[in-house]
C-alpha cells in the first residue's frame, strides 16, 4: 500500500517524538519515500540525524530553505506528498492549523498541501479534554482533516488517562486507509474471523486453533480500499482495526445471528471464521468434577452451517468461503464450493509449514464457480488479503454474486 508513495512525516515538539522514529522505520520498510519535517521544539527531543539516517533524505525544518534550485521548500514538499502524517501532533500545532496560522515549515506545508492530512495527537489528558482543543479538532475534521484517537495509559507528565501517542504500528495501519486505491468505496464488506467457543461448563469449552489473523487482515485491507467493513469476530487476541464496525461474539449461534442480521446490507461476504461444527448437547451449570472417572462421554449437537445458510439465501452479495483442510485440498475445496453454493473459495492446507493456524503467512489457492484456479505461494496474510480483494473487485466489476450465478 505504501510502496512508491511520497509520505510527509511531520514531527512536532512532544516527548512522544521518539516514537516517530519507529513509525518512520515502518514506512520506509514498506517502500515509502518519506520526507521528515521537524518543528524547532521537536529537534529538542530527537536529533534530526536519526530521522535523516532512517529516511535517507535530508530533514527539513527551515521555512525559507530551498530543497532544489528555484523550488520553494514548503510548496515543493506539499506538492510531492501523497499523505501527510503529523505524529506526535501537539495541541499547539493543531490549534495553529485550525486557525489558519502558518509560521514555520510544518504549518505552511500542511496549509499548502492537497494531500490527506492525518493528525496523531499526543498531550496531557487535561489538554486533550480541554473544550478549546476539542473545538480545534472538530473544526479541522469538518474541513476534511483526519485524526487518530490517543491511547489511554500513563503519560510522560505523570498523569494517567487519555493522551498517549498510539503505538507506531497502529498509526502505520490506520494511515494505510488514506493512501489506498479506494476501489471498494461505496461497498459494504461483511467478514467473519476467528474461532467460536462452545461451553461445556463454566470453566471448559470446545474450540479450534484459529487466531483470526486472516480475517482481520482482510478487514484492514477492505477498509484501506474504501469499503465500509463489518467484522464479526470470535474470541481472539488481536486489536480491533480502527474504522471497522466490530461485532464480538462467542458461540456459533451468536455468529450465525450476527451474520444473518447483517448480510442483506453487504455487497461482499467473506466467511473466514473457523466455526465449531458441534457444541455440547447440554451445558453443565456447574463445574464438572473428575471424580473417579477414567473416561467422559460428551453428547454433541450440530451447530448451524453459516456458509451454507448464506449460500441458500442466494442474495445479491458476492459470497466467499474458506476451506481449511489437511488432505485432498482440491477435492474438498471444490465440494465445498458446490455444496455451499458460494462464488469463490479460498483453500489452504493447514498442515503445511508456514500455512497453519496462528501463522503470519499462508499458502492458498482461489477456486471460482467457473473452474478457474489461482495458486499463490507462501505469502504474508496481509498480502493474501489484498490479492483476494483484487480478485473480488474483478468479480464485482463482472456483476457481483447474482450475475455470476446465472
Amino acid at each position: 500500500m505504501y510502496r512508491d508513495k511520497q509520505i510527509l512525516l511531520g514531527v512536532s515538539g512532544g516527548i512522544a517524538a521518539y516514537k516517530a522514529v519507529e513509525l518512520l522505520r515502518l514506512l520506509v520498510k514498506a517502500g515509502a519515500d518519506v520526507q521528515v519535517v521537524m518543528t524547532r521544539h521537536a529537534r529538542e527531543f530527537v536529533g534530526p540525524l536519526t530521522f535523516q539516517t532512517l529516511s535517507g533524505n535530508p530533514v527539513h525544518s527551515e521555512l525559507f530553505n530551498l530543497i532544489q534550485e528555484q523550488e520553494i521548500g514548503h510548496i515543493s514538499l506539499a506538492d510531492r506528498a501523497d499523505l501527510c502524517i503529523v505524529a506526535p501532533a501537539t495541541a499547539n500545532i493543531i490549534g495553529k492549523v485550525a486557525h489558519g496560522l502558518a509560521d514555520d515549515l510544518l504549518t505552511t506545508t500542511l496549509m499548502a498541501t492537497k494531500a490527506p492530512v492525518l493528525f496523531v495527537p499526543a498531550m496531557n489528558v487535561n489538554m486533550w479534554e480541554n473544550p478549546l482543543y476539542l473545538e480545534n479538532q472538530a473544526r479541522l475534521e469538518q474541513h476534511g482533516y483526519h485524526f487518530m484517537t490517543p491511547a489511554v495509559g500513563e503519560l510522560a507528565c505523570g498523569w494517567e488517562g487519555q493522551g498517549k501517542l498510539p503505538d507506531p504500528a497502529a498509526i502505520f495501519d490506520f494511515a494505510q486507509n488514506l493512501v489506498g486505491s479506494r476501489d471498494l468505496a461505496g461497498r459494504t464488506v461483511l467478514i467473519t474471523a476467528g474461532p467460536t467457543r462452545e461451553e461445556v461448563d463454566p470453566v471448559r469449552y470446545l474450540t479450534n486453533h484459529s487466531s483470526g489473523k486472516m480475517g482481520y487482515a482482510i478487514a484492514r485491507a477492505a477498509r484501506n480500499r474504501g469499503a465500509r467493513v463489518i467484522l464479526v469476530s470470535g474470541p481472539v487476541d488481536l486489536t480491533p482495526p480502527e474504522k471497522v464496525d466490530v461485532v464480538q461474539i462467542t458461540t456459533a449461534w451468536e455468529m450465525h445471528a450476527a451474520v444473518m442480521a447483517r448480510c442483506d446490507d453487504a455487497d461482499v461476504i467473506v466467511k473466514a471464521a473457523a466455526v465449531a461444527d458441534f457444541r455440547p448437547l447440554e451445558r453443565e451449570t456447574g463445574k464438572m468434577k473428575k471424580g473417579d472417572r477414567s473416561q467422559l462421554t460428551l453428547e454433541l449437537a450440530r451447530n448451524p452451517d453459516i456458509l451454507a445458510d448464506l449460500g441458500a439465501k442466494r442474495g445479491r452479495a458476492l459470497l466467499v468461503g474458506f476451506a481449511a483442510e489437511t488432505d485432498d485440498l482440491l477435492v474438498n475445496a471444490r465440494k465445498k464450493l458446490d455444496d455451499k453454493r458460494v462464488d469463490l473459495i479460498v483453500a489452504n492446507d493447514v498442515s503445511e509449514a508456514g500455512a497453519g493456524f496462528g501463522s503470519d503467512t499462508i499458502i492458498v489457492m482461489f477456486l471460482d464457480r467457473h473452474g478457474n484456479i489461482e495458486e499463490l505461494p507462501c505469502l504474508p496474510k496481509e498480502e493474501v488479503a489484498d490479492r483476494l480483494l483484487d480478485r473480488i473487485q474483478l468479480m464485482l466489476e463482472e456483476g457481483g454474486g447474482e450475475k455470476l450465478r446465472r
